[in-house]
């Protein structure tokens, strides 16, 4: 047992312990190796599109080349890094209905009652899963194409305005009114007193 014991401490060191959690949790959408025609010949290259997401809110799609799929996929992540888009969460759905045409991607997106689950398919499920959207019913109307529906998804889900914001100017709104209401009661009031 003691030699044994021993190679799995120094296995354990050479890890370095257990590993933290990462902040975003990441998906490969889409992976193809694309050539390039040159004077000597052909250069394949991997193309990546992986979209990462913290299951909050939080999400970001990236899409990058690379020599090898490794360092395609770390490129994506980079850049998907680079521009990330909050969703607005109101009981685990979207605010409303949104219908979305970017290039060829056609999509529309329903909010959905507790229960629903995500009822979409092919990338825009696996997109609105890392954004922790829980139930949403979304259906492709367009094309087929992975990275468009994508792209298109990321266009609509950054078009929602957040909802906290709407909501103060709303009650502030209904608040002034009831002001205007009590000052306008008072007036009258104070000119049936003075009689």
């Amino acid at each position: 047992m003691g030699p044994q014991q021993n190679n799995q401490d120094r296995k354990r060191s050479r890890r370095g312990g257990p590993r933290e959690p990462q902040e975003f949790e990441q998906k490969i959408i889409d992976l193809a190796r694309v050539t390039r025609v040159m004077a000597g010949g052909k250069r394949m290259r991997f193309r990546a599109c992986v979209a990462i997401g913290n299951k909050k809110g939080k999400i970001g799609i990236g899409l990058a080349k690379g020599a090898d799929v490794t360092i395609a996929v770390t490129k994506a992540v980079n850049k998907a890094k680079k521009d990330l888009v909050v969703v607005p969460l109101i009981n685990e759905t979207i605010p409303h209905e949104i219908r979305i045409k970017s290039n060829a991607a056609k999509l529309l997106l329903k909010p959905a009652p507790k229960g629903t689950g995500i009822k979409a398919g092919g990338a825009v499920r696996v997109v609105l899963e890392l954004a922790g959207v829980s139930n949403v019913v979304g259906k492709i109307l367009g094309t087929n194409n992975k990275v468009n529906n994508v792209k298109a998804l990321l266009k609509a889900l950054a078009s929602f305005k957040p909802a906290s914001s709407k909501r103060v100017f709303e009650k502030k709104k209904v608040d002034s009114k009831k002001e205007e209401k009590k000052s306008v009661a008072k007036k009258s009031t104070v000119k049936k007193e003075v009689k």
